[in-house]
């Protein structure tokens, strides 16, 4: 995880969803890699079948057949999922094996949360 997204955990209760009220600059800031690693299609994809794996990892020789990419090209959009602090990587051998990273999408999911705007309508 992130070092911004380390803090923002840490420090949960400053921050509420956008609906409640507005962050301030630094908490936008830790926020924005995360929201614009999630910007490009090929690391949604990639986010999508790291998070539905069965037992909860994946091998990035599983994933690269899924893409019409070269390797490093797969390999710096994990590298970008890993800095925005969404995925989380153990290299075992010759390869390297990605799990999500769920407090991260669970500070995205409850930043996001319009539940009280809902309630309310």
């Amino acid at each position: 995880m992130s070092s911004s997204t380390i803090e923002l955990t840490k420090s949960s209760s400053v921050w509420a969803p956008v609906v409640q009220g507005s962050l301030d600059a630094d908490q936008a800031r830790a926020f924005a890699p995360m929201f614009k690693a999630l910007g490009d299609p090929v690391r949604l994809r990639l986010l999508s079948m790291i998070a539905s794996a069965g037992g909860g990892e994946v091998c990035v020789c599983d994933l690269t057949g899924s893409f019409k990419l070269t390797g490093p090209t797969i390999s710096h959009h994990l590298k970008v999922l890993r800095e925005a602090g969404l995925v989380d990587s153990d290299r075992r051998g010759t390869w390297v094996y990605y799990r999500l990273v769920p407090g991260a999408l669970a500070l995205l999911a409850g930043l996001l949360d319009v539940s009280d705007v809902i309630a309310t309508v």
